[in-house]
C-alpha cells in the first residue's frame, strides 16, 4: 500500500463522468435517463466514495463495472444525443476503467514475500479486468439465506467431529478413496465453431462417505452424476497428455478449448480437458460453477472430492490406453484443482499452477459479501471452522507427489481474484519450484512471455515436450 493522500486526484474523473452522464442523458428525455441511470449514477457514486471512504474494495470492483456498462451504453446513447457526445461518452467510461484498477492496486497492502507491483497503465488496465469481473460477481453471487446460515453451522460442526474421529484431519489423504477403473465411456465428435473435439462421457460413480454431511444434498444434484471431458488428439503418433484443468465459470467447449488450444496445436500434445462438478453440462444453477463458492461449505468439499474422484479415473483410462506420459495444468480454482491433484495421483510428469487459489475459506472471506459474513459469525461459524472442513481437499495441507522439477507455479502480485498470498504459501508448500511472477491481472499472464517460458521449460524438463 503506497502512501494515501487525503483528497486524491483520481476520483474526480468517475465523479465527472457520472455527471455527464446524468445531465446529458437528462436532456434527451426520460427514457435515455432512465436506462441509462445505473452506469452513470454508479460512476458518480463510486468517485465520491473514493474520496470520502477510500480502501473498501467494493468501490473500485462498482466503478469498473459500471465503466464497462457505460461503454457499452455510449453507441445506443450517441445515437440519441449525437455522435460527438457518445464518443465523449466512450472515452470518460473507458478512462474510468483503470481508474478503478489504479486505486485498486494503491490501496491494498502489500503481501510479505511478493514482489511490489510497479504501478502503470498496463497494470492499471489489467487490474481494472478483474475489479470488474468482481463486480460482476457482487450481482451474480448466490449465498445461503435465512434457516440454512444454522443448517451450515450444523454442518461444519458435525463435519468437523466426523473427520477428527476418522483422523482425515491429521491425515487429508486418507481421505480420499481409490476409485473403480474407468471402463465403459461414451465418445462423440463435436465442433465448437471451427474446433474440432470429442466429448467424452461416462458415470462418475462418486458419493460422499455414508455419514457426511451433506451427503443425501450432493447426491441430488443429478448433473454432477456423469463425468464430462473434451478431448484433443493427434492422428499420428502416441504423444504425451495434458489434463488441463478449467477455472471458475469455466467448463464449456467455447472456453475452455480456446484458453488450452496452444498446448495441442502448438506443443503437439494430447490433451485432456475434464469438467469440474457443478460447472457446465454438469452445472445446477443458471451459470457454470454456481454453488462451488457459495457458502455451502460441504458442497465445496464434495465437488473437489469428486473432481480428484473423476480425474484420477480419467488419468487411469488414459494409462490404460496407452499413454506414455502424463502431467496436469490448471488455472486459477483449476490451479487449485491441479495442487491438490499432485497430491493423490502417482506418476505424474508435471503440476503447473497458474494464479492457483489455495485456501477457499480465504477467498469467501474476502470476496464474500459482508453482511452475511457478519451473520454467519452471529450465528457462531467463522472463517476456522470452514477452513477446517476444508482441510481434507486443501492442497496446502497434503504433500506432493510430484517430482520438485515438475512443479511450476505462476502469479501476479496485483491479481485481486486470486490475491498473491495465495500464490506465495504454495510456493513456500511446494518447496519453492519453478515460479514465475508476471506484472498483470488474473486473466492477463499471456502478455507475458515469461510465463509461457517456464511452463514450456517445465513440460521439456518432464518429457511431455520432444
Amino acid at each position: 500500500m503506497r502512501e494515501q493522500r487525503r483528497w486524491p486526484r483520481l476520483p474526480w474523473i468517475p465523479i465527472t463522468t457520472g455527471l455527464c452522464w446524468l445531465w446529458w442523458t437528462s436532456q434527451a428525455g426520460f427514457w435515455p435517463f432512465f436506462l441509462t441511470l445505473p452506469a452513470g449514477g454508479a460512476l458518480l457514486a463510486s468517485g465520491v466514495a473514493l474520496l470520502l471512504w477510500p480502501g473498501d474494495r467494493r468501490i473500485p470492483q462498482t466503478m469498473a463495472g459500471a465503466a464497462v456498462l457505460g461503454m457499452v451504453l455510449a453507441l445506443p446513447t450517441g445515437l440519441a444525443l449525437g455522435f460527438g457526445t457518445g464518443l465523449l461518452l466512450l472515452l470518460l467510461c473507458a478512462a474510468c476503467f483503470p481508474v478503478a484498477g489504479a486505486c485498486a492496486v494503491y490501496h491494498e497492502p502489500h503481501t510479505a514475500g511478493v514482489p511490489v507491483p510497479e504501478l502503470d497503465l498496463s497494470l492499471a488496465l489489467a487490474v481494472g479486468l478483474d475489479e470488474a469481473i468482481l463486480g460482476v460477481e457482487q450481482l451474480a453471487a448466490a449465498l445461503p439465506s435465512g434457516e440454512d446460515f444454522h443448517r451450515v453451522r450444523r454442518e461444519l460442526h458435525e463435519a468437523h467431529e466426523l473427520f477428527d474421529e476418522r483422523g482425515w484431519l491429521d491425515k487429508p489423504v486418507s481421505y480420499h478413496r481409490v476409485p473403480p477403473p474407468l471402463e465403459q465411456v461414451d465418445i462423440r465428435s463435436e465442433r465448437s465453431g471451427r474446433l474440432a473435439f470429442e466429448h467424452l462421457r461416462f458415470e462418475s460413480l462418486y458419493e460422499p462417505h455414508p455419514d457426511e454431511p451433506g451427503r443425501e444434498r450432493w447426491l441430488g444434484y443429478g448433473p454432477t452424476r456423469t463425468a464430462h471431458a473434451w478431448l484433443l488428439r493427434h492422428r499420428e503418433g502416441n504423444r504425451p497428455w495434458l489434463v488441463c484443468n478449467n477455472g471458475y465459470r469455466m467448463g464449456t467447449p467455447l472456453m475452455d478449448l480456446r484458453v488450452f488450444w496452444r498446448f495441442y496445436h502448438e506443443l503437439g500434445l494430447n490433451l485432456a480437458i475434464p469438467v469440474l462438478p457443478l460447472h457446465g453440462p454438469r452445472r445446477i444453477g443458471r451459470q457454470s460453477g454456481d454453488g462451488f463458492l457459495s457458502g455451502e461449505t460441504l458442497d465445496t468439499v464434495h465437488a473437489e472430492a469428486q473432481a480428484m474422484w473423476d480425474i484420477c479415473r480419467l488419468i487411469g483410462w488414459l494409462r490404460a490406453a496407452g499413454a506414455p506420459r502424463i502431467g496436469t495444468y490448471g488455472l486459477s480454482l483449476g490451479g487449485y484443482t491441479t495442487a491438490l491433484l499432485a497430491c493423490l495421483e502417482e506418476d505424474l510428469a508435471c503440476a503447473i499452477a497458474g494464479v492457483p487459489v489455495t485456501d477457499f475459506s480465504r477467498t469467501f472471506w474476502r470476496h464474500g459479501p459482508k453482511l452475511q459474513l457478519d451473520y454467519l459469525g452471529h450465528v457462531g461459524t467463522n472463517q476456522r471452522d470452514v477452513e477446517q472442513a476444508l482441510r481434507v481437499v486443501s492442497p496446502l495441507a497434503l504433500e506432493p507427489r510430484v517430482p520438485k522439477s515438475g512443479r511450476m507455479i505462476f502469479g501476479a502480485p496485483a491479481d485481486r481474484l486470486v490475491t498473491p498470498d495465495h500464490v506465495r504459501d504454495l510456493i513456500h508448500h511446494w518447496d519453492h519450484p519453478r515460479t514465475v511472477w508476471y506484472s498483470g491481472g488474473h486473466c492477463t499472464f499471456s502478455r507475458d512471455q515469461r510465463v509461457y517460458a517456464g511452463v514450456d521449460a517445465t513440460l521439456r524438463e518432464a518429457a511431455l515436450l520432444a
